[in-house]
């Protein structure tokens, strides 16, 4: 990552530490750590010795990952709102959208993993992420729960069928869901729309650190999503 694009975002990072004695150590290169990380699939403990020490990069993980109050979102949560309503306000939008798409992908786990569940309909054993993208979906973005009280119109699959999942977008917002059914014959084809959630999923998938739940903690298996929608959308300034 170039770093014009991380000075974006440079100033957000920083000011969640005070500082108290001159800064011996670049956030840039931490950042960059976290993405090595993150893409080629690898350790902390493996980071190669071009970056800082692997005990200071994940000291900073760490520190940007973890919400430092229950009404408060981690760091990189907050960075990642912040590109995502600054790149609709530069397409001359809202900074919120109105019209959100939500679908999830079960991948498996590895052996570290302390959640898991079973896909009955894929058959596989792990955990399920969960998108919500918006209808341009330029930008891929990770939505919150709260986020939907903004939303007026919300696309899913029939998954997400059920009164248990009304009951509950009901309590949370008042928008119209729509369900959008695949074919009968069960045979691959584009669904207007809906394939913008499935790009979103397939963006992932250039990270090998996200081809599996590798994290033992459902909130760091969040914050590695996070960081890599991050990753995507400042490549894009």
């Amino acid at each position: 990552m170039l770093r014009q694009q991380f000075d974006l975002i440079r100033q957000d990072l920083e000011a969640s530490r005070k500082r108290t004695h001159p800064k011996h150590i670049d956030p840039y290169d931490i950042f960059c750590a976290m993405l090595y990380v993150i893409k080629n699939g690898c350790t902390w403990r493996d980071l190669p010795a071009d970056y800082p020490k692997w005990s200071t990069v994940y000291y900073y993980w760490m520190s940007w990952s973890k919400a430092p109050t229950p009404d408060k979102p981690a760091l990189l949560t907050q960075v990642l709102k912040k590109i995502v309503a600054d790149r609709r306000l530069r397409q001359g939008r809202s900074a919120r959208t109105s019209f959100v798409i939500l679908d999830a992908q079960s991948i498996k786990n590895t052996a570290t993993a302390e959640n898991k569940g079973y896909d009955g309909g894929k058959k596989i054993s792990g955990i399920k992420r969960h998108l919500a993208v918006d209808i341009t979906d330029r930008d891929g973005a990770i939505v919150n729960l709260e986020q939907f009280k903004l939303a007026r119109t919300m696309m899913v699959d029939s998954g997400y069928t059920g009164q248990n999942f009304a009951n509950e977008i009901s309590s949370l917002t008042s928008a119209k869901v729509i369900v959008v059914k695949r074919n009968e014959l069960h045979q691959f084809s584009v669904i207007p729309q809906r394939w913008l959630i499935e790009r979103s999923f397939s963006w992932l998938e250039n990270y090998h650190r996200l081809w599996r739940n590798c994290e033992r903690k459902l909130n760091t298996s969040l914050m590695m999503v996070s960081l890599a929608f991050i990753r995507l959308l400042l490549k894009r300034y």
